[in-house]
């Protein structure tokens, strides 16, 4: 049915099943549930260098809270007279052994309640050496969250079939969405196809040719196209059949980011079944009266109906 070529697997596996689901999330992760999976030190700073700012600063004070509870208990154990602290409600003693904590782990230490006995002694030692071990790794973490490049491309989440010259193409849109020089950017698309071979699923690769794989710069909007032509793998297949198919459109983008200095790369999906016919986008940008390109983020996924 098609001229094209299949390639070889670019390391998704070519095994499949019927109701196999997508290779990549809309986040851009690799859509694969690990098991049986040591953790380590390394899993944990890699997760707290991705999360969200949000939860990344409430896993924090959530650990702090944890430990200086955790010596806090260990204080009322030792006796909360060692740290001379003197009340008759056990709360409020728990509250005091609590702030004498946060001071030791903080090594702020105000001078109001400080250890009197060896073994209250030894406790507070050895929590200022967790409190400086744990400080360093927060601000690593900290570090690294702030220097780890990231991509600010933003996909419409539409993919369109839309007549082309004298023929059809599929096309999906990206912009950038901060003012960053993003310099040689570059688009490589890879069509993953399941089918039935005999009784069992196989995916097939194709790598799809676009009307342009880079362009110089991307200060706004940038419409990848691949025309459905003799080469292409949807020739010969209805708009109904494409719809039909279990595939998966792959998208890598990688650009030179200025603020970076270095490559930054992004990786986005599509599924076939997302296809929407017969539209066209919309410009997602025009000129102000002082002849100034303005770029409305909100018409990122506009399209219009075509005439039939």
């Amino acid at each position: 049915m098609t001229k094209t070529k299949r390639v070889e697997d670019p390391g998704f596996g070519k095994s499949s099943i019927k109701n196999v689901k997508r290779f990549v999330n809309k986040d851009g992760t690799f859509n694969i549930r690990h098991v049986n999976n040591k953790n380590s030190i390394y899993t944990a700073y890699t997760y707290l260098v991705n999360i969200s700012w949000l939860r990344f600063f409430f896993l924090v004070l959530l650990g702090y809270i944890i430990v200086n509870s955790f010596f806090a208990i260990i204080y009322l154990l030792i006796g909360v007279e060692d740290l001379h602290i003197e009340n008759e409600n056990w709360f409020f003693n728990f509250l005091d052994a609590f702030f004498f904590s946060a001071q030791t782990i903080t090594t702020v230490g105000y001078g109001g309640m400080s250890p009197t006995g060896v073994l209250s002694g030894i406790v507070s030692t050895l929590e200022a050496l967790i409190g400086l071990l744990s400080f360093s790794f927060i601000t690593g973490l900290l570090y690294g969250r702030f220097v780890k490049p990231r991509s600010f491309i933003a996909f419409s989440d539409k993919i369109i079939h839309r007549p082309f010259n004298d023929n059809s193409a599929i096309m999906f849109r990206l912009m950038n969405t901060k003012k960053r020089i993003m310099i040689n950017p570059k688009a490589s698309v890879t069509l993953s196809l399941m089918k039935k071979n005999g009784k069992e699923y196989q995916t097939n690769f194709f790598n799809l040719s676009v009307e342009r794989k880079q362009i110089s710069y991307l200060p706004t909007t940038w419409t990848i196209v691949h025309e459905i032509d003799d080469e292409s793998p949807f020739k010969g297949y209805s708009k109904k059949e494409i719809k039909e198919l279990t595939g998966e459109l792959i998208i890598l983008i990688s650009y030179f980011d200025e603020s970076f200095n270095q490559e930054v790369y992004q990786v986005y999906s599509y599924t076939l079944d997302e296809l929407i016919f017969d539209v066209a986008f919309k410009k997602a940008f025009e000129f102000d009266e002082n002849g100034i390109t303005v770029l409305d983020h909100e018409k990122l996924n506009a399209t219009y109906k075509l005439d039939s």
